[in-house]
């Protein structure tokens, strides 16, 4: 679920991922693949596997080894594969919890078997209670003790903290921690999380890191980093973009991490343009309760409908669209939000009041979203995973469009993660109402962007295009959709 792990992330090549792939694409500004992911499910079903297959030439298959052998297997075959000279490891989680039990396992057996090539970079929290006042380094030495109780020593010690930590501290984690305190850095709370590697960089830890690899230090050009983070805070002028969703409320907090590639791409765009965003959080179910609340939309100056799956709150975005298409208001709709707008334009434009995705409705009469047939017989023998599109698909754009006015080409790759199409035997009414297809998929002829005419920006992706922005390549659909959002709406801070 979105509201537990946050947003699912798909690569290139087409793997449902963890968000943290989609952080690290970003910052590292790469395209990462199956390779990169690894899970404990992954693993284990890989172990049988092999063992089933007599791969083990008669061993008695445990868990220790084995599945900390396959990790490791798994970790040199993903440093190959790429002719990586560094392979960065995230062990998520926190310490102690028994789903990381046996990845701290084979990252004790790498460090034993090569401690020439393996370092261990341990994050971890120094709170500053508000009754005390003081920076408290006692759950860093507690979890360092039970990290050393895995068998694993770290060499390098990262504090995160709302203040930068002081000498003082630094030398009392070097003491209980057994990490020289050059190797205890500093990581505070920032305006942006972009400004991290240059607060990282400015104590030297990537020098530190290779030093302790005994690798002589390479120069960095990090200046289009520095302008980015100077833009960041330079950015004046304020942007209210809205988000119809519904997977953003977790108890009596709002979660971003639902959505995180959407609210980063909005950031990248926006940054670009000298603005700063301000994401607001539009509840969807309460627009199908309350009408008259649909009058907030007014207060953005554009509105995206992501992506989502299932019955539950989508009548209220198509509401929110029909707001959106009436009151020409800047719209951007992905995925599903592309299918909800095909549906509104359906029932209100077109006359065909009981349009519908079949993903819904099976029995609608105008099933203008529907399941592509060889999808159907999947889905009868329950094999979900096999019915959903995944990964890059080539696009072509039709020239004159708002579509080929943002991306200036004529023919582009996007990532998809979808099961439901839109309808092309609806393609041809609907156009003669007005509805514009300006992305075709050149393979199956299968509709991948759609807009409208007579409106500021109207428009609607089959993909995500939020998963291939970058924070000093802002994707061109949000730059686009900003720019225009922005000629009305713009607030000085």
């Amino acid at each position: 679920r979105p509201t537990e792990h946050g947003e699912v992330f798909v690569t290139s090549d087409g793997i449902e991922t963890d968000q943290d792939i989609g952080s690290y694409e970003r910052f590292a500004d790469a395209d990462l693949n199956t390779s990169n992911f690894l899970t404990t499910g992954q693993i284990y079903q890989e172990v049988i596997r092999r063992e089933r297959n007599l791969e083990y030439d008669g061993e008695d298959v445990e868990v220790v080894p084995h599945v900390p052998e396959e990790i490791i297997r798994r970790v040199r075959e993903a440093g190959k594969k790429s002719r990586a000279e560094f392979v960065i490891i995230e062990l998520g989680g926190t310490v102690g919890e028994y789903q990381g039990v046996l990845f701290l396992e084979a990252n004790r057996m790498m460090k034993l078997k090569e401690p020439q090539n393996v370092a261990h970079v341990h994050v971890s929290y120094l709170p500053i209670p508000s009754t005390v006042g003081e920076m408290k380094t006692k759950p860093v030495q507690y979890s360092v003790r039970t990290l050393n109780a895995a068998g694993i020593q770290p060499d390098f010690v990262v504090g995160r903290a709302a203040l930068p930590m002081d000498k003082k501290r630094k030398e009392k984690i070097s003491l209980f921690c057994g990490v020289p305190e050059a190797h205890v850095i500093s990581n505070p709370d920032v305006a942006s999380i972009y400004e991290v590697p240059l607060v990282l960089e400015a104590q030297k830890l990537g020098d530190k890191i290779l030093n302790y690899f005994k690798l002589k230090p390479r120069r960095q050009d990090l200046s289009d980093w520095k302008k980015l983070v100077l833009s960041i805070k330079n950015a004046k002028r304020k942007i209210k973009i809205g988000i119809v969703g519904k997977y953003f409320q977790t108890g009596d907090f709002t979660l971003g991490d639902s959505y995180i590639s959407i609210i980063e791409a909005v950031k990248h765009a926006a940054w670009n343009l000298k603005l700063q965003p301000d994401i607001l959080w539009l509840s969807s179910e309460k627009y199908e309760q309350d009408r008259k609340a649909l009058g907030e939309l007014s207060e953005c100056a554009g509105v995206i409908v992501p992506g989502g799956y299932g019955s539950r709150g989508i009548e209220g975005k198509i509401l929110a669209i029909q707001f959106l298409r009436e009151n020409k208001i800047p719209f951007l709709g992905l995925c599903y939000g592309m299918q909800l707008a095909t549906i509104e334009f359906s029932r209100n434009v077109a006359g065909m009041k009981n349009s519908h995705t079949t993903e819904i409705d099976p029995k609608t009469p105008h099933p203008v979203i529907s399941l592509m047939s060889e999808q159907k017989e999947f889905l009868k023998n329950k094999n979900y995973g096999d019915t959903q599109r995944l990964g890059n698909h080539p696009c072509k754009i039709v020239a004159n469009t708002i579509a080929s006015r943002a991306y200036g080409k004529k023919e582009i790759v996007e990532r998809h993660r979808h099961r439901y199409e839109f309808n092309n035997e609806y393609r041809k009414k609907l156009e003669q109402k007005g509805l514009i297809v300006s992305g075709i998929n050149p393979e199956r002829n299968l509709v991948e962007i759609i807009e409208l005419a007579n409106h500021p920006f109207f428009l609607g992706t089959q993909f995500h295009p939020e998963f291939t922005s970058r924070p000093l390549r802002p994707h061109p659909l949000f730059l686009e959709f900003i720019k225009v959002s922005a000629e009305k709406h713009v607030k000085i801070i």
